[in-house]
């Protein structure tokens, strides 16, 4: 069974999210003002289809969930906004059944005609991008900003995966027998496909896999993260919409539920030949043994903990801006986000130095309000390891440079964004914590920086200022950086579409959205066709029978 731990970090964080004992108990006016839904502060949400209670469950209809209640709520208040009525492992058979029934019809649907309906789901994604935005920043805490970049980058996705319909190549290969043809096929995964995602990014990780999936012929099941089960809804009210106007509303199903209950059912399921899961590398792990046991596929998109390395001669403002932004940004809550910083020593004392005065300029505060450079943290457990964070780092001879302390004169879950300096062998660097806690260390050459930036377990985003060209080649080279994604002069966080997104070693493996990483949801076929009227074996073998 899936833990408690995978409850908590598979669907994104914990759904009690009352403040913690070690901050001090809630304000009585505090719990009144929590009580009462907010639902009717927020018009957009109407907008999108939602209501103050909603369905959890759709298996080409909407259903109400026969399991638990999921309260969403406002991480910069923890005030109530609607609530979400979850599923159960036996509405998770509803949903398969309904792929089942849509499954041969929508996989002999010409690879165009399925890229148009993704067409068409993007352009709703476009219309309703303002609302769509708003609603992701309210319920997960980056601000608006970032809440609208979230969904541009499921709407290009989209446009990506339109293109990809009109590419699904395969090879032609030459054989080596005579009137002999080879080519590789591609074709649609012979069961479904399970996208689980996180509560960071609860709208584009989602498109990331369902554009390309559906484009490539597959039927999906969904179950995106249980605090943020507002956004899965909307997201889904919006492909749900599409799907139906087509004929094909069984094709893309959605159940949210708990990881223990939901999430094991799903992922244990034979029929579902493809699961890709986004959340903890102890999570990961879990899913990837599952999952291999039965011999099926997987996309592991686990934990980060990136690095950014300035060298002496490196621009000092693109590094500046592009350490804030990977450290400060959604509030440390990306799996790309930076976690470690590697200075050379030869401007190390007047770079951090003026990183700590950026920071300084950080405007903390309403994930909604124009200014806002920083929001709350998802939760109040978020919160209680930001603070564990610091003091572990602080016995392991860090010192707090900046930030460092939880604001608890408010609602909500805010706290500081905060730069330590640590001992470049500190094991708190090596763990990856989900808040804006920056390390940063001193360093001698590239060597050495290389030498750290590969020493953690995780290998997912890392980044190197520099204007040396012999650098830049040994970083992106075999001796250099071991991560799935390897930047130069650009921060780690913030990666484009159009590249395959993963990361190697604790990070899973995984790759999503473009490049090549069409083909994990497909089935790959190498056809040997021979239009001779002979039949000449491989590597010259005779094994003809002599009649007697």
């Amino acid at each position: 069974m899936l833990n408690s731990a995978v409850r908590r970090v598979s669907t994104g964080a914990t759904r009690i999210i009352a403040p913690s004992a070690f901050l001090g108990a809630p304000t009585a006016s505090l719990m009144r003002f929590a009580s009462s839904l907010a639902f009717d502060k927020y018009p957009f949400l109407s907008t999108l289809g939602l209501a103050k209670n909603n369905p959890g469950v759709f298996a080409g209809k909407w259903t109400e969930g026969k399991g638990e209640v999921f309260t969403s709520r406002n991480p910069a208040t923890n005030e109530e906004i609607a609530t979400i009525t979850a599923g159960t492992p036996e509405q998770v058979e509803s949903c398969i059944e309904a792929m089942d029934a849509a499954k041969a019809k929508f996989a002999a649907m010409p690879v165009p005609a399925r890229g148009e309906l993704v067409r068409q789901i993007g352009e709703r994604l476009r219309e309703r991008k303002a609302e769509l935005g708003a609603l992701i920043s309210l319920e997960m805490g980056k601000i608006t900003a970032e809440g609208l970049g979230e969904v541009q980058e499921a709407i290009d996705i989209c446009e990506y995966a339109v293109g990809l319909s009109r590419m699904l190549n395969g090879s032609v290969i030459p054989s080596e027998r005579p009137g002999h043809f080879m080519m590789e096929r591609w074709n649609p995964l012979k069961g479904h496909v399970a996208i689980i995602s996180a509560f960071n990014f609860p709208c584009a990780v989602f498109f990331w896999n369902a554009a390309i999936s559906l484009v490539c012929g597959n039927t999906q099941i969904w179950k995106g993260a249980d605090s943020t089960s507002l956004v899965t809804v909307a997201c889904q009210k919006i492909v749900e919409e599409v799907m139906t106007k087509n004929g094909l509303a069984g094709v893309a199903t959605m159940v949210q539920g708990p990881g223990a209950t939901v999430g094991e059912k799903i992922i244990s399921d034979k029929r579902v030949e493809l699961v890709s899961f986004t959340g903890s590398t102890g999570v990961g792990r879990h899913v990837s043994e599952v999952v291999s046991k039965r011999f099926a596929k997987k996309i592991l998109e686990l934990g980060g903990n990136g690095a950014m390395i300035v060298m002496d001669d490196a621009n000092q403002k693109l590094a500046i801006r592009g350490a804030l932004f990977a450290a400060v940004g959604t509030a440390g809550q990306r799996c790309t986000s930076l976690r470690r910083l590697l200075v050379q020593e030869g401007i190390y004392d007047s770079f951090v130095s003026s990183l700590v005065a950026a920071y300084k300029g950080v405007k903390i505060g309403d994930q909604l309000a124009e200014g806002t450079l920083c929001g709350p943290l998802h939760n109040q457990a978020a919160v209680k390891k930001y603070a564990e964070g610091i003091e572990r780092a602080k016995q392991q001879g860090g010192k707090v440079l900046v930030g460092g302390k939880v604001l608890s004169d408010r609602p909500g879950n805010f706290v500081e964004p905060t730069i330590i300096e640590v001992p470049s062998d500190a094991p708190c660097t090596h763990e990856e914590i989900f808040a804006p806690i920056l390390y940063v260390m001193k360093i001698k050459d590239l060597t050495q920086a290389i030498a750290l930036n590969n020493s953690v377990p995780q290998g997912l985003s890392s980044s190197l200022f520099t204007t040396n060209q012999q650098a830049i080649f040994e970083w992106t080279g075999s001796a250099g950086s071991d991560c799935g994604i390897v930047n130069v002069n650009i921060g780690p966080s913030g990666a484009e579409i159009g590249g395959a997104f993963g990361g190697e070693k604790e990070t899973g493996g995984g790759r999503e959205s473009g490049s090549d990483a069409w083909k994990q949801y497909m089935r790959r076929s190498t056809c040997t066709i021979n239009h001779s009227t002979d039949l000449p074996l491989a590597q010259g073998i005779n094994f003809d029978v002599q009649a007697p």
